[in-house]
């Protein structure tokens, strides 16, 4: 990069960025994985409630293989399309004012954001050093970060649990492949 990163706001100059660190992206972690435990321990009390009730050692290894990919594949989707979306960020980075980027600044898309989930599992077999390595890097990458090349980044305001709602789109939506907004409607005439 030749530049430096510089941060432009409605009505303000530019700023250096603020980076989120260690702590603060591991609450927002927190957060996601406390969602995501929600949702498949919902998921895992229908899929014992409709399975076979005898016990069987190759039927529970068959669902723990059948839920186990199901999880990954919910996991993947969570964050490759929360933080390819307009927010850009899961949920739990959204209410603690994190948002993802490329390292211009610029909004990541749903491949990069793919490619930055999968990329986790080399920070996690690197004995966690690939996370760690978020407090001594400069812009504060962990390992997946600098090899999909994306920044996590701190909002202006740290709480954003409750958005202004004039601020909120509500025109952008997912087309299987990128978020667009969608084209507004004429007003009806009488």
């Amino acid at each position: 990069m030749t530049g430096a990163l510089r941060i432009e706001t409605p009505g303000r100059r530019a700023t250096a960025p603020r980076y989120a660190g260690f702590w603060l992206r591991f609450a927002a972690y927190l957060i996601d994985v406390t969602l995501l435990s929600i949702v498949e321990g919902v998921l895992a009390v229908g899929l014992m409630m409709m399975g076979p009730h005898e016990i069987n050692v190759v039927a529970i290894l068959y669902g723990l293989v059948n839920f186990a990919l199901v999880s990954a594949a919910l996991a993947w989707a969570y964050f490759a399309l929360f933080e390819s979306s307009p927010m850009q960020g899961t949920v739990g980075k959204y209410a603690l004012g994190l948002y993802v980027t490329d390292i211009s600044g610029d909004p990541i898309g749903f491949w990069r954001a793919s490619a930055r989930y999968w990329l986790k599992l080399l920070s996690s077999l690197s004995v966690m050093v690939g996370w760690i390595i978020v407090a001594f890097t400069p812009r504060k990458q962990a390992l997946h970060d600098l090899l999909a090349r994306t920044l996590v980044l701190r909002r202006a305001h740290e709480m954003v649990l409750w958005p202004n709602a004039a601020s909120v789109n509500l025109d952008e939506y997912w087309d299987g492949g990128r978020w667009i907004t969608a084209p507004s409607l004429p007003p009806k005439e009488l």
